[in-house]
């Protein structure tokens, strides 16, 4: 299964100072074994906020053999259902998040996040999340 990588998981394995090395390496399995889905919200997100242009450019390339997902307007639809339906039962999150899950549910890929705000969506909608204990490649 394809994995969907959030913001938060290449954050901490690519960052410069101290890289997590869990996370590192999870990652750069899923990237041998071909599997990382990519979006353009999570590319935004990851590029955002870098205030030295090296850096930027760094990063830029380092993502560039990653295509983004195409998203429709299915992806938005599911993701504004999505959003409503956790309103509904008291759970706020990101449009972002919602969009991951929705992506996730209709291509049928696992998310990889290390955001406990995913446990809190899970219990409400039909996505999986990648655990690399259980992950059998």
């Amino acid at each position: 299964m394809n994995v969907l990588v959030d913001t938060c998981v290449w954050s901490r394995a690519l960052r410069q100072a101290s890289p997590d090395d869990v996370l590192a390496i999870q990652l750069k399995r899923l990237i041998i074994q071909a599997r990382v889905v990519l979006i353009g919200p999570i590319r935004q997100e990851l590029l955002s906020g870098i205030s030295e242009t090296r850096q930027f450019h760094v990063l830029k390339e380092k993502l560039a053999p990653f295509e983004d997902l195409p998203l429709t307007t299915e992806h938005f639809e599911k993701a504004a259902e999505f959003c409503n339906l956790c309103r509904r039962k008291g759970i706020q999150g990101s449009t972002i998040d919602f969009l991951i899950c929705a992506v996730a549910a209709l291509e049928n890929i696992a998310v990889f996040t290390v955001d406990g705000d995913f446990d809190h969506y899970k219990k409400h909608l039909p996505f999986s999340l990648f655990s690399p204990e259980s992950d059998k490649g």
